[in-house]
């Protein structure tokens, strides 16, 4: 890997960091920072194949109260590093091995969380000492300082793997025994279902359950390309809004749509 590939991969560490506190540009979401470092390392396509495969199980990882989701941020960047150090960007190796290796470094990543957070709350008390004076640019400086040490919490491991020489990573990657390989590629498949079902959980409505099963009846189907996909979502999508529209204004004058026209014809069976 170029010197200038090291320096862009922990930039993006960086940032990605920053993202999970912020949220404003997602770049700690698997799919985003797997592939931004697949295109600085010149590997975009393994970069979005190994994004994705995280990205379906980040989907059901949530803060509830005090409960700490995994890492995704860390999982996304070190497991694309890996798999760029490792040098094999086939399928079977990404979702076999990386794919778990990066489960693994999420949950790993949580202890470097709470270790930042333990130092953000010492920080809050400085910031309190700076308004007590008045001191607007105390107080904001410590909030730039609380939040480049998330930046930082991704970026120095993301650059301590990175200077392990990648002869000595493809030859971790080879020593793992095939059983724990298949057994890792188990699990990890299982926890995509899991947290896909999550997702599911949250968000299904009687309204949702048939776009649901259609695209359950769509997915076998692989002579239509993902533009086909997206055309055929955007077509749906229309309809869908025309309909709502036409039960929203009443029809024809009927006025006993709920504004929802799936809803209404599921309610009328």
């Amino acid at each position: 890997m170029s010197a200038i590939s090291v320096i862009l991969v922990v930039i993006v560490a960086f940032f990605a960091g920053l993202e999970g506190i912020l949220d404003q540009w997602q770049f700690h979401q698997p799919i985003i920072a797997c592939t931004l470092i697949g295109i600085v390392t010149g590997h975009a396509t393994a970069g979005i194949i190994l994004g994705s495969s995280l990205q379906m199980i980040a989907l059901g990882w949530a803060n509830i109260g005090a409960a700490v989701a995994p890492d995704a941020a860390l999982a996304s960047v070190a497991s694309a590093v890996l798999m760029v150090q490792g040098g094999k960007f086939d399928l079977a190796t990404i979702v076999g091995t990386i794919v778990p290796t990066g489960i693994l470094l999420a949950t790993a990543g949580l202890v470097l969380t709470t270790l930042v957070r333990f130092v953000t709350v010492g920080l809050i008390h400085v910031a309190d000492a700076y308004a007590a004076k008045g001191s607007y640019s105390g107080v904001s400086a410590i909030h730039l300082f609380a939040l480049l040490l998330q930046g930082i919490r991704i970026a120095i491991p993301v650059a301590i793997i990175l200077a392990i020489p990648a002869s000595t990573v493809q030859a971790a990657l080879e020593a793992i025994p095939d059983w724990v390989s298949k057994g890792l590629a188990i699990g990890g498949g299982m926890v995509v279902v899991v947290g896909y079902a999550m997702v599911i959980n949250l968000m299904a409505t009687r309204e949702l359950w048939p776009f649901f099963f259609l695209g359950f009846v769509l997915a076998p189907l692989t002579n239509i390309t993902l533009i086909g996909m997206g055309i055929l979502g955007v077509v749906i999508a229309m309809v869908y809004l025309t309909l709502q529209n036409v039960a929203g204004k009443g029809g024809n004058g009927g006025g006993n749509g709920g504004g929802d026209p799936i809803g209404d014809i599921l309610n009328d069976y």
